[in-house]
């Protein structure tokens, strides 16, 4: 969306610009916790994407099955199309299948129904234990489920019943929010601490069943609510096409977003941008954004016969959320050596209005 909508204010109308999506709406995943907690509906970080074709971007509903690079050629459904410019943004396929009996026996925060769902548990429970566990060490945005941990704590403070009830979170990486260093881990763990948050990292789920998860240490934990964050996939679609690199993993140029085909470009999570610590990019939308505008630019720049000089540096940040009107925020250079240059301000109103003025702002811009 940040691609189409920066393509059309700067191209004029000879120029068609078309936005495929598998969902003929647009659902703002950083607001999905407060979806959890009560503190927005559905219809509040959601709009259609026929919006758009108001601001005469045409629309196209439906699943990409097709994509051939060397012609730029796209199958959606039973129709064809064929662009100058091919811009790659499937996103991650989120993959909970992978772990034995978790959608049987869990529920998600990382889509906008388990959102909802999880938030009539989270409305009920009134005694017992919670696990918040991530299923794979690679997920989407790395801080969502140590957000979902403070936000539960604070919304069972809220209803009154917190002493009764145990909050711990098991991860599958060996510090949260790792690949931003050890002082945005050290700082986060602190904060699972003062609200007495249990925190038990490198410990990978392997199955899960009513009332118990079990380790790869061969560990079991019993539950009265098991949330979690999804593993990821590569959409299958990639598999079968020529621009999936040896990880299933689209690979683009750190800086240009370019691929190893003329006027194909690659953004956002369907992408494996190494760092210099040897991890990959982390997969938020704050990047996936950044690199849209630096894409939508050199578009532009291209087709106008200019120098093409937009690059993409590396910033970013995010906002972490722990209740009671207050956030957390982290941010900075991931593209620094010889490993991320990440800074991280204590929690407080000010970063929370920060947030709540983000989401506004995307909904009200982009739609």
């Amino acid at each position: 969306m940040v691609v189409a909508n920066r393509l059309r204010r700067q191209l004029d109308t000879r120029h068609e610009v078309i936005l495929v999506n598998r969902e003929p709406v647009f659902s703002f995943a950083a607001s999905y916790l407060w979806v959890m907690t009560g503190q927005r509906s559905p219809r509040h970080v959601t709009k259609p994407l026929g919006r758009l074709e108001g601001r005469g971007i045409q629309v196209l509903i439906g699943d990409v099955t097709s994509i051939d690079p060397t012609t730029r050629g796209v199958v959606v459904g039973s129709r064809e199309l064929t662009a100058d410019h091919l811009v790659i943004a499937l996103g991650a396929d989120q993959a909970p299948d992978r772990i034995p009996g978790l959608t049987e026996v869990g529920h998600t925060f990382a889509t906008l129904p388990g959102a909802r769902r999880l938030g009539v548990e989270l409305d009920e429970i009134q005694r017992g234990r919670i696990l918040v566990v991530t299923a794979a060490p690679i997920y989407r945005c790395p801080a969502a489920p140590y957000e979902a941990a403070l936000l539960i704590d604070a919304h069972l403070r809220q209803r009154g019943v917190r002493d009764r009830v145990e909050v711990a979170v098991h991860a599958a990486e060996p510090m949260p929010m790792g690949v931003a260093g050890k002082n945005v881990a050290e700082a986060v763990q602190g904060m699972l601490a003062q609200r007495q948050i249990g925190y038990h990292p490198g410990h990978q789920i392997s199955s899960a069943e009513a009332g118990s998860v079990r380790f790869t240490d061969d560990v079991d934990e019993e539950f009265d609510l098991l949330c979690y964050m999804p593993p990821i996939a590569p959409p299958p679609v990639l598999a079968g096409s020529q621009l999936a690199g040896p990880s299933g993993w689209v690979e683009a140029d750190r800086k240009t977003l370019t691929t190893s085909h003329d006027n194909v470009w690659a953004i956002g999570d369907n992408v494996q941008i190494p760092l210099a610590i040897g991890k990959p990019l982390p997969r938020a939308g704050v990047f996936a954004h950044g690199q849209a505008k630096v894409v939508a630019d050199r578009i532009v720049s291209t087709i106008a016969g200019k120098p093409v000089t937009a690059e993409f540096d590396g910033h970013g940040g995010c906002f972490i959320e722990i209740g009671e009107g207050k956030a957390a925020y982290g941010s900075g250079d991931f593209y620094a050596d010889p490993s991320p240059s990440v800074r991280i301000r204590r929690p407080s109103a000010w970063w929370h209005l920060g947030k709540v003025a983000f989401e506004q702002d995307v909904l009200r811009r982009w739609l």
